[in-house]
């Protein structure tokens, strides 16, 4: 079950960058819309979010990384970008490309990500 929190920790984080990279500002609304889940779900998850350090929300309900919600959002995004890109070229279409992506970016430890991100990058 601990597992499955932080993914879904993890997911949130990286919906906030993603959408803060595209609209420039972040509302709950905007991120249950994105993620296709109910308002009440999303304030929940915002709350613990806020409580664990990962983002800050002003007055007017503008959602905000910190610095370690930051770190977070980037790592995963940085890992989803890679293998949607690597899946795609081996002829994954785009869509599976992306859903297996997401689903691999974040069992994956550290050691094997930057080892088959170093071998990608030597290899294109």
């Amino acid at each position: 079950m601990k597992d499955r929190i932080f993914e879904s920790k993890e997911n949130y984080l990286e919906t906030i960058l993603i959408l803060h990279e595209r609209n420039g500002e972040v509302r709950s609304v905007d991120i249950a819309s994105e993620m296709d889940f109910s308002k009440p779900s999303v304030s929940i998850a915002m709350k613990n979010l806020r409580e664990e350090g990962c983002i800050t929300v002003d007055k007017n309900g503008y959602i905000t990384l910190t610095d370690s919600g930051r770190e977070i959002a980037e790592r995963v995004y940085e890992r989803h970008l890679l293998f949607t890109e690597w899946l795609t070229k081996l002829g994954v279409p785009a869509e599976i490309a992306s859903a297996d992506a997401c689903r691999i970016e974040h069992d994956l430890s550290t050691e094997s990500f930057n080892a088959i991100k170093n071998y990608i990058k030597s290899h294109e």
